[in-house]
């Protein structure tokens, strides 16, 4: 497979997942400003996935720079990660709906959790896959630590969400702030290389 149709199929999959999002933002039955106040929570919950979406596009763009053929391995490693993430907007309205409740707030964070590993997954399919320079096995290196880093994160703030949903969506903006300027690491790699 040409791994501009993993590109291509991936950013359409990551742009339908930002749409159903949105479109579970339901229209608010009067017109005065304190009727906007009551989806408060909905668009939080809103703002928080559109964040971390975006994040996982601009992340799986650098990572797939240094693809130099895609392998089963790889296709079979990017569905996983669509498949958590494809989950994401009904965690996000289960959340926003009942106002960042434990429960939601935990399985939130369950699907951050699945979907950070899945991108591990997949970066480990490409790293076997990708050019063979130390500089790139550096950028790798720098991934995998901040990949432990979140799933640290992520395995406290699943349980916290049952002492304060509040600090563990504080630890989930902490992640994606970590992970919201990807990692250029890569790029500079492979342009060393030519």
């Amino acid at each position: 497979m040409n791994k501009n149709r993993l590109e291509a199929f991936s950013d359409g999959v990551l742009a339908i997942i930002i749409t159903i999002m949105v479109l579970e933002i339901k229209v608010p039955e009067g017109t005065a400003w304190s009727d906007l106040l009551k989806l408060m929570p909905v668009f939080i919950s809103y703002v928080f996935s559109f964040v971390y979406i975006g994040i996982y596009w601009g992340n799986h763009h650098h990572l797939l720079h240094s693809v130099k053929q895609v392998s089963s391995g790889i296709i079979l490693s990017n569905l996983n990660l669509l498949f958590w993430l494809s989950l994401i907007p009904f965690a996000t309205g289960w959340m926003g709906e009942n106002h960042f409740a434990p429960n939601t707030v935990a399985a939130y964070g369950t699907i951050l959790l699945l979907s950070g590993f899945a991108f591990f997954i997949l970066m480990k399919a490409v790293e076997r896959n990708s050019h063979d320079i130390e500089a790139l096995r550096e950028a790798f290196a720098i991934l995998d630590k901040k990949g432990i880093a979140s799933t640290v994160g992520y395995f406290i703030s699943i349980p916290l969400a049952y002492v304060s949903p509040i600090i563990s969506a504080a630890l989930y903006i902490i992640i994606s702030i970590m992970w919201l300027i990807p990692d250029k690491n890569i790029e500079k790699a492979l342009k060393g290389e030519k």
